[in-house]
């Protein structure tokens, strides 16, 4: 069938995008879902880091490459040998496929699939191969998703069925802002007993680990939320979400706090450094950005021995989709985790450039395309 998508044709391009346009809009043609896989009818996809991250160059993926890694949408058509999903349901996508069979799929989400990160490496879906192209030639899957399309053919593996009253935007955002920054708080830096909680860097995911930490305040697991950015209007952001404090990292570093469990959401090798330095004693810093591979930090061993320190690192949060994203629709009904609070504007596909702009820029928390 033809679909218009999204597709990045050059990494490295100079900013800004809008000039540059790295990213082009217009029509690819996609296969049929295989055995195992669906067809969806994308609602709704978020703009993400990790999407700019290819953009720029900081992580290195083959291109052509239709992106996007962050969508919900209603299943269209199934694939034979398909099963727990239905014509007419609303999925939720999430970037990290678990085959359930590797090794690393035992670990209780504590690894990332094997054969799943092959699949996205390579730009394929993790039953093998491609189902985009254009003018005859492969494109590239992204994250076995590729979600800034008008549909996509992703394998069942790929998503969570959610019910009808979950709007799509929030479905889209629980994919990898809430199931990356949640389950760095709940999977990986598992507060308990009052346990303080300090957020450093504010963009889709580190807020959605402050929702996750502060829905976590009525049941007692956790003390005060402290959000940490160098950006005053992310500040002034954290606060009306209801956090305790906030600080730039030189305000955290004058007022001398620390907390029992500190998020590194900023994907900077200064910000890990000031997560390590803001850990207390006893204390467990979990690391969810993802900086340049060639970036380097310095940390001390001897604190890490001296005051038994963790350092922990979460990819996609430790989650399990099928059991992790119930738990935050739940939360959500209930009225404790406001996602929609994370959404700081609905764009279209053909603004795709300028999105990546203002996500470079710091300007947006998560930016929505909505088809």
């Amino acid at each position: 069938m033809r679909i218009r998508g999204a597709v990045l044709e050059e990494i490295g391009r100079a900013r800004p995008y809008a000039q540059s346009s790295p990213i082009s809009v217009g029509e690819l043609e996609l296969a049929p879902p295989g055995h195992g896989e669906l067809l969806v009818r994308i609602e709704a996809a978020g703009l993400c880091h990790s999407d700019l991250s290819v953009v720029d160059g900081n992580r290195v993926r083959p291109v052509p490459m239709l992106l996007g890694h962050e969508a919900a949408g209603i299943v269209e058509a199934l694939g034979e040998g398909t099963s727990g999903v239905a014509v007419g349901d609303r999925v939720v996508m999430a970037f990290l496929p678990r085959c359930g069979e590797c090794g690393n799929c035992r670990t209780d989400g504590q690894l990332p699939c094997t054969p799943g990160s092959v699949a996205n490496n390579a730009g394929e879906l993790l039953g093998g191969g491609r189902r985009l192209s254009r003018d005859g030639a492969e494109v590239h899957h992204h994250l076995g998703v590729s979600g800034f399309a008008t549909h996509a053919v992703v394998d069942a593996r790929s998503v969570t069925r959610v019910d009808a009253d979950v709007p799509p935007e929030i479905a889209a955002v629980l994919g990898c802002a809430v199931l990356t920054g949640g389950g760095a708080v709940l999977n990986a830096g598992m507060p308990s007993g009052g346990d303080d909680v300090i957020v450093i860097g504010l963009g889709g995911v580190g807020m959605a680990a402050v929702l996750t930490a502060l829905s976590l305040k009525s049941d007692g697991a956790v003390g005060r939320v402290i959000g940490v950015d160098a950006q005053p209007a992310k500040l002034d952001a954290v606060r009306a979400l209801g956090a305790d404090a906030a600080y730039t990292p030189a305000e955290l570093v004058e007022a001398g706090v620390r907390a029992p469990v500190v998020i590194e959401a900023a994907g900077h090798p200064r910000a890990f450094e000031s997560a390590v330095a803001a850990t207390a004693v006893g204390g467990r810093t979990v690391t969810v950005g993802l900086p340049n591979p060639a970036a380097r930090s310095e940390i001390s061993p001897l604190v890490l021995t001296a005051e038994a320190r963790t350092i922990v690192g979460s990819y996609l949060g430790s989650a399990v989709p099928q059991r992790d994203i119930p738990r935050y629709v739940e939360l959500w009904r209930a009225g404790k985790l406001p996602v929609e609070k994370l959404i700081s504007g609905v764009i279209t596909l053909e603004q795709i450039n300028e999105g990546m702009d203002s996500l470079a820029d710091g300007a947006a928390v998560r930016q929505v395309i909505r088809f």
